[in-house]
């Protein structure tokens, strides 16, 4: 296995840490548990890899560690700040400190692409202008410079993708959480996105979290776990 560039001897920082983490779904006989003591440590500059089978809970996993689930029991810490039951304080602890990309991008429709990235500053309070300039910079990073004015059904399914990372990367923050980010594409894109998450990851030392079916672009992480019936342990990719 290639734990990559990422892992560069530096001291690390835990970025999020889950303990016992446990999601039940349902009532009565119909009750599925779901996660069933998940514990995950991520470390600033680290890109993980989370593989399993379908069905194995790592999209419920991904959206707890998003915040945008609760989990039923166990606790999360994200830097050094205990994750809360209030809807109102995760909202805004997820806004400055969570970026989330999907399999299917989610772009709004009838915004360009430069109004996809600023969208998210302007939520969080930064001014028409200074969300502008930031977004261009920002579709400049991901290879669009020339595609702001652009609508999602204007562009191909790698580029959509982009500016979908583009937008999670909006407000800074140090953890992006990806859900199957290339499942949607095609394998060439597949290649290109990844690189770009990986570059994201090395350059300016965001931690990414990225659950994919992919094993051969799971090599290439600094580090690989594996979710199987609500678990999740070490893998050794073969």
């Amino acid at each position: 296995m290639n734990n990559g560039a990422v892992n560069d001897g530096a001291v690390h920082n835990t970025i999020l840490r889950l303990n016992n983490i446990r999601k039940t779904y349902g009532k009565g006989d119909t009750r599925l548990e779901v996660l069933r003591g998940v514990n995950v440590e991520l470390q600033a500059g680290e890109m993980v890899a989370l593989v399993g089978p379908s069905g194995s809970g790592k999209s419920t996993l991904l959206h707890i560690m998003a915040l945008l689930d609760h989990p039923d029991a166990g606790e999360m810490v994200i830097g050094d700040k205990k994750i809360g039951k209030s809807d109102a304080s995760r909202t805004l602890l997820r806004r400055s400190t969570i970026g989330v990309v999907y399999q299917f991008h989610h772009l709004l429709p009838e915004f360009s692409a430069a109004e996809n990235v600023m969208l998210p500053q302007i939520i969080a309070g930064v001014s028409r202008r200074a969300a502008a300039t930031r977004a261009a910079l920002l579709l400049e990073q991901v290879g669009l410079a020339n595609r702001g004015h652009h609508r999602p059904a204007e562009l191909s399914g790698g580029e959509q993708q982009r500016v979908a990372i583009a937008r999670a990367l909006a407000n800074a923050p140090p953890l992006l959480v990806a859900d199957e980010p290339t499942g949607n594409l095609d394998q060439a894109n597949a290649v290109k996105i990844f690189a770009l998450l990986r570059e994201i990851c090395l350059q300016q030392r965001i931690t990414i979290f990225m659950a994919t079916h992919n094993q051969d672009l799971a090599r290439q992480c600094t580090r690989v776990i594996e979710m199987r019936e609500g678990i999740v342990k070490p893998f050794l990719l073969l």
